[in-house]
């Protein structure tokens, strides 16, 4: 049992859930103002 999270495979999909969750938040802050390019060929120039 690891943390108290029942056995080491339900602690180990916690941790990696949690780790993707800031890896998200982390790359949203990072892009949060890109405005990246406009790949449909409309929208205002």
């Amino acid at each position: 049992m690891m943390l108290g999270l029942g056995s080491v495979e339900i602690a180990l999909a916690f941790w990696l859930s949690v780790g993707a969750t800031v890896l998200c938040v982390v790359y949203g802050i990072v892009n949060w103002n890109n405005k990246g390019t406009d790949k449909t060929g409309g929208g205002n120039q």
